[in-house]
């Protein structure tokens, strides 16, 4: 059998279609890459049109011979499992062939890596729904995240509800793209570059409330760094006001920085990684 590589444009429909040209041609592509993503290879490469009739009949027949197996795939195409298309891919060529009988076996080879993937993400948004700071930035709140996984459609619904009345948006700098919220309608946008305007005097004092709040109930006598990391990973800290430097505590309209107590035990707020993180997937139905 002839090796092949597919190449699309990062979409779950693109995905889609990737699959129903599998089909279409009798083929069993090697590797499925973004084409942003895509390295010249030895192996012939075949490029995949997006067509969202095509993408369509796809997810019907998947959603039919399993609602479960349709969620799965939904979901483990917002993870960070490498090689996430090639899982998804023989997960969907598996229940076209066989039924869904074999997911209800979590040890199976091609399910376990999706599910485990999904049970990822779906703990990192839950986490995130606790760890999220938004700061008021002239009547819209806004927010950033720092994922490894794709949690901002799993977010929406949450967020949506629980803010119905505000304007809202929320950065995800892994994937440079945002949740923008206003007036009950919602939309995820690729945002190749942001910077968090500085506080007015009003929310840089907000905020120092905030961590003198989570300073004075800190009981210094149980402290227990490990405990706290295990709660609360480390990697979480760098978007989360309390472990901030005092940059973040200065106010707009003044050039000095409100008076504000040291990170926690002295630990200074967590680097922002420099690398720039893996291209925008398109919308998920």
């Amino acid at each position: 059998m002839t090796e092949m590589v597919y190449c699309y444009d990062g979409s779950f429909e693109g995905f889609l279609c990737c699959v129903f040209d599998s089909y279409a041609n009798h083929e069993v592509p090697t590797a499925i890459c973004c084409d942003e993503d895509f390295v010249p290879a030895l192996f012939a490469t075949r490029a995949v049109s997006t067509d969202r009739d095509h993408a369509g009949r796809v997810y019907r027949k998947v959603v039919k011979c399993s609602p479960h197996a349709a969620e799965l795939l939904r979901k483990g195409y917002l993870t960070c499992i490498p090689d996430k298309e090639l899982h998804l891919y023989h997960l969907v060529r598996r229940l076209l062939q066989n039924g869904s009988g074999f997911l209800q076996n979590l040890s199976d080879p091609v399910l376990y890596p999706v599910a485990k993937a999904v049970r990822h993400l779906e703990g990192e948004a839950h986490l995130l729904k606790g760890f999220t700071r938004f700061s008021d930035l002239g009547g819209v709140l806004g927010g950033e995240i720092e994922p490894k996984n794709r949690v901002l459609p799993v977010l929406r619904p949450h967020f949506c509800a629980r803010y119905q009345n505000e304007k809202f948006f929320l950065y995800d700098r892994t994937h440079h793209e945002a949740l923008f919220y206003a007036a009950g309608k919602a939309v995820i946008r690729p945002l190749a570059d942001f910077q968090m305007a500085p506080p007015d005097e009003n929310e840089a004092a907000y905020r120092l409330l905030w961590k003198r709040f989570y300073d004075t109930i800190a009981i210094k006598e149980r402290y227990n760094p490990k405990c706290r990391q295990t709660q609360m990973p480390k990697r979480y800290w760098s978007t989360m006001t309390e472990f901030q430097n005092e940059d973040h505590f200065k106010a707009q309209s003044s050039p000095a920085a409100v008076a504000v107590p040291g990170a926690p035990a002295g630990i200074s707020a967590p680097e922002r990684p420099q690398v720039p993180g893996p291209s925008v997937p398109g919308s998920v139905p």
